[in-house]
């Protein structure tokens, strides 16, 4: 049993930072648009919160908590918007590649957040700061209840505000006049341009707050995740491609996000508990290929679906498609 729960303990946060960037670019899939640049807006969303939360209590003698933990989200979202913004120039006003542009952006996330971290981080490897430990408290008394209490309560305010995102998102894109133009956007841009919506600003608006959100996912992985200690070993690189595979696996749906991404981390870390679950040994070569569960199960999700043809579970019609309104 405490196998088990520590199992569970350890997947859902792995799971909330997928999560977060599952569902930023499900919202900017909506709109046509496949950014293959989510590890990099991730790195930037973290580094970005991480830095300013970092510089903010080292400039200041009484650092105020809340207001640090606001700096840190409203930095990471602005940096990760930014990204978004790249793409978005690239991609729908220049026309460029958008599988290219997205992996461009990978790197380019990947190498600036690294560089400009370490070089804040100047040979530590903390951020010798409180902050993490505001993003890490967990709901009072209720987190003491036991089993059930650590499961359910045990975890910072960033893991339950990705629920309450993903239920906010689903209304949005089904029950909303701006949801239903968007999705007409992604669907068919010339028809949606002919009945007299703003191709151009759904576009950019959807994929730069699909950025934003994402990025959200990297700072949730620095400042609780992690420890509010900066990462250079590429795990959020890994984390970011796991969270376009569980686009696939939602079918672009924001609720399924929400047990997608816990199946997921409890799908990656399998392999960790597999053995004392099993009460046997596993050689290192099984929890190698254990690891590649979850992109297995992606592919098989991708098949069963292409199979079905049930138009609900498929990707938006023009996925990946430059719009260009003089040809429609």
């Amino acid at each position: 049993m405490d196998t088990f729960v520590a199992w569970i303990l350890r997947a859902i946060p792995f799971g909330t930072i997928i999560m977060y960037g599952a569902m930023g670019e499900i919202i900017t899939e909506k709109s046509g648009n496949l950014n293959l640049g989510v590890p990099g807006i991730m790195y930037l969303g973290g580094f970005a919160g991480f830095a300013s939360a970092y510089l903010y209590e080292n400039s200041v003698a009484d650092p105020n908590m809340a207001f640090c933990v606001a700096l840190a989200l409203v930095c990471a979202f602005l940096a990760s918007m930014a990204g978004g913004l790249i793409y978005s120039f690239l991609t729908i006003s220049l026309r460029a590649n958008q599988n290219v542009t997205g992996l461009a952006l990978t790197t380019f996330g990947m190498g600036v957040a690294n560089f400009f971290g370490v070089f804040i981080l100047d040979g530590r490897t903390a951020t010798q700061s409180l902050v993490y430990k505001t993003f890490q408290t967990r709901l009072p008394v209720l987190s003491e209840l036991g089993v059930i209490g650590q499961m359910v309560f045990g975890y910072g305010f960033m893991a339950y505000a990705a629920v309450i995102l993903a239920v906010v998102l689903h209304h949005i894109l089904n029950h909303t006049r701006t949801g239903l133009n968007l999705r007409a956007v992604g669907e068919n841009p010339a028809t949606a341009d002919a009945a007299g919506i703003n191709v151009t600003r759904y576009k950019y608006l959807a994929t730069c707050l699909g950025a934003g959100i994402s990025g959200l996912g990297g700072l949730y992985y620095v400042l609780d995740y992690n420890q509010g200690i900066w990462a250079t070993t590429g795990q959020i690189e890994a984390l970011g491609w796991l969270a376009v595979a569980l686009v696939i696996f939602t079918t672009w749906k924001p609720l399924n996000a929400i047990w997608g991404s816990y199946l997921f981390g409890m799908l990656y870390w399998l392999y960790q508990f597999l053995p004392t679950l099993m009460g046997f040994s596993v050689p290192g070569y099984v929890t190698d290929l254990i690891q590649m569960v979850p992109y297995l199960v992606t592919i098989a999700v991708l098949i069963v679906t292409s199979m079905r043809k049930k138009r609900e579970d498929q990707p938006p019609a023009s996925l990946g498609l430059a719009y260009f309104r003089e040809e429609r």
